[in-house]
């Protein structure tokens, strides 16, 4: 907290008028990064593309804003030396925030979108499709802030995250569907 103040050019005291502790700071920082992450993404709720379509700007969106944030991975460090192998986004529903469950919620509604046009599985659970994905997206993250800087935005990482995403969507995928329309790797929406 020191430091904090130190860099924010306040006194210590001063943090801890608006911070309880560093957990308390982390959370606000996450809240933001979430916030953002909503603000730029909401265009694309309101486009009417295809759920698919939708999925893969979230995708985009997701990789623009969390995958070249140096802030987003500096959050992953401290967060990781706080909580050492706590998962950050929990699978639990009770243990989110209001702003990670909006972002579930958009994701949700994407996911049900994608059923609900025959793309995905029937059947396929949307809740716990959806917090696998936010958890799949922040635990790439969380892999990129493990890492050397300098290896962080490699193309092979990227392809890496992208196969990983694309599996993903196979699994969620109605059996019968063309895999080929699918594809994220290219990232360009196929137009409605």
């Amino acid at each position: 907290m020191e430091n904090i103040a130190r860099r924010a050019e306040l006194s210590k005291a001063t943090v801890y008028l608006y911070f309880t502790g560093k957990e308390d700071l982390l959370n606000e920082i996450c809240e933001e990064a979430a916030r953002e992450f909503l603000e730029h993404f909401k265009p694309y709720l309101e486009t009417g593309l295809s759920g698919l379509n939708t999925l893969k700007c979230f995708w985009r969106g997701y990789l623009e804003m969390f995958g070249s944030s140096e802030e987003m991975i500096i959050i992953f460090m401290v967060r990781n030396y706080l909580h050492p192998g706590m998962p950050f986004v929990s699978m639990d529903e009770k243990n989110t925030s209001s702003l990670v469950d909006a972002i579930l919620s958009a994701l949700k509604d994407i996911i049900d979108q994608c059923k609900a046009e025959g793309v995905f599985d029937p059947n396929l659970d949307p809740v716990l499709a959806t917090r696998l994905l936010l958890s799949m997206f922040s635990n790439f993250v969380d892999y990129a802030s493990r890492i050397p800087a300098e290896t962080r935005k490699s193309p092979a990482i990227i392809e890496e995250m992208a196969q990983s995403f694309q599996i993903i969507l196979y699994g969620f995928a109605k059996e019968d569907i063309d895999r080929s329309f699918l594809d994220i790797v290219n990232m360009e929406p196929v137009h409605n």
